[in-house]
């Protein structure tokens, strides 16, 4: 009921009461005159429809807000009308209801009924739907007059109308068929509303298939639940009985309709197809899950079974006879093949055969349904051979014992229709007759009356028999004793009667013609060359002549003589070394079995046929080779042979060829491919003959062509190959072989590649070359690579199997050998395992090019063959540890092919099962886990130098997580040692330590630039290696008197001989491997008696062998103090022990001197205590000469320590000023506040820059704290300072004079052997190293006629270098020290 402007009862209701309040004194008082108001204006119908839309929340809201309740006005109406009627309330509603659905379903849009509404009308449904639960839920609405009312309606309801009844549990399906008035009129709506939702569901949109597939569930299960009721219902009342008649009438009438549409299927009536296609969901056994006992499911799919076998029983046994062999697995209908699977789900096999057997022996039946079915079994259930053939022997039983003609005919075409279905699941038919009835114990041999039966039961079939079927009676017949041979003969006569009525004749039959075959018969030519290709399988399996062979050469010497042997000789180019074929034949020609005339025109056939194939290629390789001399110009060589003092160039990363050698290399690889794959389909390739070698060596042989021959296999494999189809993959692989094969005349290749090679490699092999590209990083590249190199192996393997041991292993690329020993057993888990003597099953060529090859199961097949496993106990062919660890870091984890539990699972097997234990001899590691633990390390570094991973996202100094994690395995398992003992021999050097340093001193030098770039990067990759591996790793323990000390000496070593030269601001390592030194510090400090002992006395050791370790702790106090607190407390538990306190304590003096103005304490060392102090400073802003005015008079060594480390940090800023974050015009001021200082006090420093093999004490702790580059650009941060010197310096310091000297010189030698000078980016006019040369040069100049006479004594060993840099300035320094030089000598006169 809608008011004004289409709104609805509710909105009006709704509107109103938001507009004003209401008049009314209570909710009685509205509800009365709301009634008043229905009772001028309703319309019962449609305020069903109205009240029933609950769900809008501005009607709720608007109800609400009066208190009244939706659902009482329908009520109330509804009351109020009934008694106006005197009829129940339940009734009138009920009829109401029905009128609703009878108009919405009578709206359709749709000429015709149509088994879904549209959206209209189940909007409007959905509304009454509600308003009727409501009336349920109030009692006032009668469900069974609703059902009964139902089937008073004009038009029959919609079928999606009465789901909606019956989902919404409001008139049940099942209730409602138990009120119709007649059976048939309810099957015949139920049938055509089910067939038009079927018909429906092929042309709706996805929503709606869904919801027809639920319409259907839903409905099934009540067919099935009422249908087929359980033994404990069957007492139910009649009503319920009429159910069960409609359910079961309505399931037959719909399966009909399938198996209707089962003859229609060929007559390609697709939407019929479909639309059965649709209803075949009612077999989903899974559908009925828990809603249906098993017992009915059971029975429901027994009885569709049963009525599916006897359906339209109009085919008599002699139409099946002929036509057995259309009705095969292959040729049965799908549609009818998907039932027959759908329903032998719910049953095993057993069941299925015995209720197949109980149909046969009860029932008149559908030979095209039953053999059908047959064949269904056979091919899907593997158990159902043998079920079969004891099926087949019980009807045989039965059949002789009572005569019986049926059981004959069921079991004969129950053996040829399972027969027809191959080998491969069922016996041939040849081999079931002859087993059951080629021998006297067969059930025909019990008495001439059984022989009697057998035969007249064989003479009534040959009117009807095929041809083979007949073949097979007249070559294998029934056992007959001599007395009833008549009988036998009576019936070959007449078999072969028919056969001459077929125009077929027996003696041409083949050796191993499939006689139960359903294809017609092959011409006698193609029968003998199957039977020459099958028997010399068996000569090749058993090296003897096939007995078949032998008994065709005596006894049907026709066929053998005319066929078989022509089909064998037929003349081909002969393998070098004999073949399998040349064998055969030999062995029949030993054994008198071809005639010498006939063997000797073989011979002379194949040797002309030889000499014609070498003729015709040759002749047309040189027209080839002449029309390239043509196109690409001559070659500079005779022969076109390459000379191999000129390399082949190739750029990995973007190989260029010009448009016309492109063109032209393409054109050979095409036709290279098309001759391979044509050939390949007559011949495997070991009898295609020398054609594809010729071609390869002509090509190879073209000198010019050779760039661009090997740039363009680059293109394709290297950045093509995973978009490559298999047919281009075959062609490839085949001709990088010939390639290989033609090594001799390609020169070496120098193949560039790029970013991802550290240096130049040496000169590739041409098999080499291609190996390089075949790189497996990705899935895409992996599932490119395994298809390739199984590829490339198997036709190796055919094509030379001819050729001798030693000649065979020469022509092997060892990288596809290795490769394959790659990628086999990471991707198939079955080559992990140990190989089985039963799978060596040969990988077949022509089995490659199928585009359902499954390239997993090809590489398999071939990995277990005997012959390739022959080759990997080769040692030229085995991959070593290092070259599986090289290939398994090339790949990149987030594409790889595997995931991440399977890549760990492969890594242990490859780790711990193949090549830990395996000897060093086949590339393992003999069980030693120190040797496996170099060679990931050294596999680590030198991939990390090799490799950017082609763009895979990580970067060139990564370090593979996964391996690395391996590394930590190892290296955990290491340490787990017996616990020394005093006495016992002193711990070995950490293993990590003597790779690392070994590398590094067993490199070959190449440019000073190029070894100084080399040795950085790989420091950082060392330090990376060290972070990475467990903290104890770093650190052992010794024996030292009595007590267990901690020995760091090996990570001293390693920090002062390498590791410092890649610290931080050039007196600090970086904060990872300080942070780890410390962890492992104290993780090691456990196995000391005294742990706070141990690790103060190696603190203290740390001071004089390892001092840029304690300058690192300073640098880095801040960050590192939490953590090692941390962990001392939860390790012991205990106060800090006193060396780690010190530090603590320094850090703490430090920042109180700097933030509160407190006196800064003396300590020893004082270095130490300044490390600390300028970390600190750094730390703050801005820096003051106040603050260092406030150190005591004794803290001059901690000053010139300060002035050093600021000088650090004035080199760091040129040297990487973003790098390191300093600035230098900031470090340059701070020096010079230093160095004013120490002007100020009197404090010497110049010592700072002597070496420190001169200079004992503070100063030579310091520079051997700094690395090699800061030590050697020392005379960069001297000279930066000379602006700033006083003339009061040169009188002060004797020694001034020779230090500014030596700086000078040397900053000259740095630019004058090339060093690069780093310049700061802040003023580069300024700060430039001429300009900064020039200022120390004008400094000395001026500063040499100041200085004492005793100033110029010690600058006497610095004359000729400086001669030799700057004769000027050596020239002024000898004049001014002339004076100095005449008074020593004096002086010396004077003491004698």
């Amino acid at each position: 009921m809608a008011g004004a402007g289409g709104r609805s009862w509710r909105d009006l209701l709704a509107g109103r009461a938001r507009k004003r309040k209401s008049s009314f004194g209570s909710e009685a008082e509205l509800q009365e005159a709301a009634l008043r108001l229905l009772d001028r204006h309703q319309n019962l119908g449609d305020l069903l429809l109205e009240v029933g839309d609950s769900a809008k929340p501005d009607v709720q809201d608007g109800a609400e807000h009066q208190g009244v309740s939706p659902g009482s006005f329908i009520v109330s109406v509804l009351q109020e009308q009934a008694s106006k009627l005197g009829v129940p309330t339940a009734t009138l509603a009920a009829k109401n209801a029905i009128a609703n659905v009878e108009q919405i379903c009578q709206d359709s849009a749709s000429p015709s009924r149509v088994p879904l509404l549209n959206s209209d009308q189940r909007k409007r449904l959905s509304c009454l739907l509600q308003t009727v639960k409501d009336l349920l839920a109030n009692n006032v609405f009668c469900r069974s007059l609703f059902c009964q009312e139902m089937w008073k309606m004009k038009e029959p309801p919609v079928l999606e109308a009465v789901w909606h009844l019956h989902s919404a549990d409001i008139a049940g399906l099942a209730e409602l068929l138990e009120r119709s008035p007649a059976g048939p009129a309810a099957v015949e709506w139920l049938c055509s509303s089910l067939c038009g939702l079927c018909e429906q569901a092929g042309d709706i949109p996805c929503g709606d298939m869904e919801l027809a597939q639920r319409i259907l569930s839903d409905f099934a299960v009540v067919f099935l639940q009422n249908g087929f009721e359980q033994a404990s219902e069957l007492g139910r009342k009649v009503e319920f009985q009429k159910v069960s008649y409609i359910c079961r009438a309505a399931l037959q009438r719909m399966l009909a309709w399938v198996l209707d549409a089962v003859g229609k299927e060929k007559q390609e009536d697709v939407s019929m197809v479909q639309a059965a296609r649709f209803w075949l969901n009612v077999f989903n056994v899974s559908l009925y899950g828990s809603v249906a006992h098993p017992d009915s499911l059971r029975q429901f799919f027994r009885h569709t079974l049963t009525e599916v076998l006897t359906y339209n029983p109009v085919l008599k046994v002699s139409d099946a006879i002929q036509m057995q062999k259309e009705w095969s697995f292959t040729r049965t209908s799908p549609l009818l093949t998907a039932l027959y699977r759908k329903l032998l789900v719910a049953f095993s096999v057993k069941e299925s055969i015995c209720q197949l057997q109980q149909v046969l022996e009860t029932h008149e039946v559908n030979w095209q349904h039953v053999l059908s079915c047959v064949s269904t079994l056979v091919v899907c259930q593997a158990e159902a051979e043998q079920l079969f053939k004891d099926l087949l022997s019980h009807l045989l039983l039965k059949a002789f014992g009572n005569y019986d003609m049926e059981n004959m005919i069921t079991a004969f075409l129950i053996a040829r229709q399972a027969a027809l279905e191959g080998p491969a699941v069922f016996m041939p038919y040849s081999e079931w007759f002859k087993a059951s009835f080629g021998n006297a114990g067969g059930h025909h041999g019990s008495s001439k009356k059984t022989l009697v039966f057998l035969f007249e039961f064989l003479s009534e079939l040959v009117p009807f028999e095929a041809a083979q079927y007949l073949k097979v009676h007249i070559m294998y017949p029934p056992f007959v004793p001599t007395k009833h041979r008549s009988l036998l003969l009576e019936y070959i006569t007449l078999a072969k009667t028919r056969l001459a009525d077929l125009k077929v004749a027996i003696e041409d039959m083949g050796l191993y013609e499939d006689l139960s075959a359903a294809d017609e018969a092959v011409q006698p030519q193609a029968q003998a060359l199957r039977d020459v290709e099958k028997a010399l399988q068996i000569f090749e399996n058993t090296r003897k002549i096939p007995t078949s062979v032998i008994e065709a050469s005596i006894f049907r010497r026709p066929y053998y003589t005319s066929w078989f042997l022509p089909a064998l000789l037929q003349p081909r180019v002969l393998p070098k070394t004999p073949d399998g074929h040349m064998a055969f034949i030999d062995s029949l020609k030993r054994a008198d079995k071809i005639p010498s005339n006939l063997y000797s025109t073989y011979l002379q056939a194949c040797q002309a046929m030889k000499e014609k194939v070498l003729q015709d290629v040759a002749a047309q390789l040189a027209a080839v080779s002449d029309r390239l001399r043509g196109v690409l110009g001559d070659s500079s060589e005779d022969n076109g042979a390459a000379p191999f003092n000129s390399p082949v160039q190739v750029a990995v990363p973007g190989p260029r060829l010009a448009p016309c050698h492109q063109s032209v290399v393409d054109l050979l690889l095409t036709s290279f491919c098309q001759t391979l794959l044509a050939a390949s389909s007559f011949n495997p390739p070991d009898r295609q003959g020398p054609c594809l070698s010729l071609l390869v060596k002509m090509m190879c042989g073209h000198r010019n062509l050779l760039p661009a021959l090997l740039g363009r296999l680059c293109q394709l494999i290297y950045h093509q190959g995973p978009s490559l189809h298999a047919t281009h993959i075959l062609g490839l692989a085949a001709f990088v072989i010939h390639l290989s094969e033609c090594r001799a005349l390609i020169p070496g290749v120098e193949a560039d590649f790029g970013v991802s090679q550290a240096v130049p490699g040496k000169a590739l092999s041409v098999s080499e070359y291609w190996s390089s590209l075949l790189v497996c990083r990705t899935e895409e590249s992996f599932a490119f690579c395994l298809r390739f190199c199984t590829a490339a192996a198997a036709y190796l393997m055919c094509k030379f199997s001819s050729c001798s041991h030693e000649e065979f292993y020469a022509l092997i690329p060892p990288g596809l050998i290795k490769k394959l020993q790659y990628l086999v057993p990471r991707l198939s888990l079955e080559a992990r395992g140990i190989l089985c003597e039963e799978t060596n099953t040969a990988l077949s060529w022509t089995s490659l090019s199928c585009p359902s090859l499954n390239d997993r199961r090809a590489s398999l097949c071939l990995w277990r063959q005997a012959q390739f496993q022959e080759l990997l106990k080769e040692k030229a062919f085995q991959l070593s540890f290092r070259e599986w660890l090289l290939m398994e870091l090339e790949v990149c984890p987030e594409k790889d092919i595997l995931s991440a539990s399977e890549r760990q699972d492969f890594h242990y097997w490859a780790i711990y099962q193949r090549y830990l234990p395996a000897p060093s001899a086949a590339g393992g590691c003999d069980g030693d886990l120190e040797k496996a633990c170099g060679v990931i390390i050294n596999a680590i570094l030198d991939s990390s130098q090799r490799l950017d991973l082609g763009g895979c996202g990580q970067s060139k100094m990564s370090v593979s997580p996964e391996i690395l994690c391996r590394l930590q395995e190892l290296v955990l398992e290491l340490s787990c040692r017996p616990k020394q003992f005093p006495g016992c021999s002193p711990a070995r050097r950490p293993l990590v330590f003597e790779v690392l340093q070994e590398r590094l001193t067993g490199r070959q030098h190449g440019s000073a630039l190029g070894e100084q770039l080399w040795r950085q990067q790989e420091l950082l990759l060392h330090r990376r290696i060290l972070v990475g591996l467990p903290a104890s790793a770093l650190i052992t323990t010794c024996w030292k008197g009595n007590k267990t000390v901690l020995d760091c000496d090996s990570f001293f070593c390693f920090v002062n001989s390498e590791l410092k030269n890649v610290c931080s601001r050039g007196y600090a390592l970086s904060y990872d491997i300080t942070a780890h030194f410390f962890r492992g510090l104290l993780n090691a400090s456990l196995d000391c008696e005294d742990a706070a002992e141990g690790v103060s006395q190696a603190l203290t050791t740390c001071q004089t062998k390892c001092p840029v370790v304690l300058l690192s702790a300073a640098f880095w106090w801040p960050r590192l103090e939490p953590g090692l607190c941390c962990q001392w407390k939860r390790l012991f538990g205990a106060p800090l022990a006193q060396g780690l306190d010190r530090l603590r304590g320094w850090h703490g003096s430090s920042t109180r001197f700097l933030c509160s103005g407190a006196a800064f304490p003396a300590s020893d060392p004082p270095w130490l205590s300044a490390a600390f102090l300028h970390g600190a400073i750094l730390q703050q802003s801005p820096r003051g000469r106040g603050r260092l005015e406030r150190l005591g008079t004794d803290a001059e060594q901690l000053l010139v320590a300060l002035l050093f480390f600021s000088l650090l940090d004035l080199i760091s800023a040129r040297i990487a000023p973003k790098q390191e974050g300093v600035d230098f015009q900031t470090s340059l001021e701070w020096s010079l506040e230093i160095l004013q200082c120490l002007e100020e006090r009197g404090t010497s420093w110049p010592l700072l820059f002597h070496s420190a093999e001169r200079d004992p004490g503070q100063c030579r702790v310091l520079r051997s704290a700094a690395s090699d580059r800061h030590t050697r650009l020392l005379p960069l941060a001297f000279c930066s300072l000379t602006p700033c010197f006083q003339r009061e310096l040169l009188q002060r310091e004797p020694t001034f004079l020779s230090v500014a000297l030596q700086m000078y010189i040397q900053l000259l030698q740095l630019f004058v052997e090339g060093e690069v000078l780093p310049q700061s980016d802040q003023n580069l006019t300024e700060h430039d190293p001429l300009e900064l040369i020039s200022a120390a040069r004008e400094f000395l100049l001026g500063a040499i006629p100041h200085c004492p006479a005793q100033s110029f004594g010690s600058t006497q060993p610095l004359l000729s270098a400086c001669e030799r840099l700057d004769p000027e300035l050596a020239a002024t320094l000898l004049h001014f020290s002339r004076p100095a030089v005449d008074m020593e000598l004096e002086e010396e006169l004077e003491l004698f």
